[in-house]
């Protein structure tokens, strides 16, 4: 069974019947039901696909944060061999908000940096529900500058409310250390591509995504605040979020629209929870094709093609 969202209650209350038929036969009882079964199947179908078609800003950033929505292990999982997780950032200690290691992606040998949020109560609470604290950010430029050492591309998988904003990040640098992660970034000599799976959460999603092609999929969000502290700052009111996320263009559509994003990866019907290997798949399909096109410039080509880019955004939003 699926976990609901509020708006896909019609779908909910379908498949619920779909349910109480099925108990009904295997109860033994003689009517035949399999055809009234086959009709609600497809209207179940049909308003799925109705509602999704559709989907408000809010909505999506409820799809965004479903609690079964594949997560950045899932993706480690599904597109990268032999992948070695690297710990620590030399400096003070391991976070497990950020993954970090290196892997082969479709015969290719990578870097990859990536922000879990976990699947289950233990698994949140170890990896910090994605919020990466500054040894995270100092571990990825760790890895950033192995990397170019190296000669092997990055990819970053980008899902988090945000960066930690507890008091022992604060004092160990965040601010500073999310300047740094997003500089190196922003300075690779190898190419970095960057795909927002889920939340891409204001400084915390930035500092590892200052890639030369930056990817989303359908339902993600992306944006400088959470809707909900967009809301609590203009308004004084967090019950007012769904207008929030309405005003401040956070969706793939309207961020490729301004040029903030380069691509949006199809999720299936339903959302990306509802087929994870379809999803996992033609992410990487966007992921090999991005790298391959990328694959043409030399370090000097490679950081103008940055830089033009970023330089671009503010061209055109400011």
């Amino acid at each position: 069974m699926h976990s609901y969202l509020d708006f896909e209650k019609p779908v909910a209350d379908i498949e619920g019947k779909i349910q109480e038929l099925r108990a009904l036969a295997s109860g033994g009882e003689t009517v035949d039901v399999e055809d009234e079964i086959e009709r609600l199947k497809v209207k179940s179908s049909q308003t799925l696909k109705d509602i999704y078609a559709k989907l408000t800003p809010w909505q999506k950033t409820q799809v965004a944060r479903h609690p079964d929505r594949p997560h950045a292990l899932d993706y480690i999982s599904g597109l990268i061999e032999d992948f070695t997780p690297l710990s620590g950032d030399r400096k003070f200690a391991e976070d497990h908000a950020l993954i970090a290691g290196l892997g082969r992606f479709r015969g290719q040998s990578v870097a990859v940096l990536a922000q879990e949020k976990g699947h289950n109560t233990q698994s949140r609470l170890k990896h910090n529900f994605g919020m990466v604290r500054p040894e995270g950010y100092r571990k990825a430029v760790r890895i950033m500058e192995m990397a170019e050492r190296f000669s092997l591309p990055v990819l970053t998988l980008v899902d988090t409310a945000g960066a930690y904003p507890g008091k022992g990040a604060e004092e160990r640098g965040q601010s500073e250390a999310i300047a740094r992660s997003t500089d190196a970034g922003l300075g690779l000599a190898t190419p970095n591509v960057s795909l927002v799976i889920g939340e891409g959460g204001s400084g915390g999603a930035i500092a590892i995504a200052t890639a030369n092609k930056v990817l989303m999929l359908q339902h993600a969000v992306y944006s400088v605040i959470s809707p909900e502290g967009a809301a609590s700052i203009l308004w004084r009111d967090s019950t007012r979020s769904q207008d929030a996320a309405t005003n401040m263009k956070i969706t793939a559509q309207d961020l490729q629209q301004l040029g903030v994003i380069d691509g949006i990866v199809e999720e299936p019907v339903g959302g990306a929870h509802r087929a994870k290997e379809t999803v996992i798949s033609r992410a990487g399909d966007a992921v090999e094709a991005a790298l391959a096109e990328l694959s043409k410039l030399d370090a000097a080509g490679l950081r103008k093609q940055r830089r033009e880019k970023f330089l671009q955004i503010g061209r055109t939003l400011g």
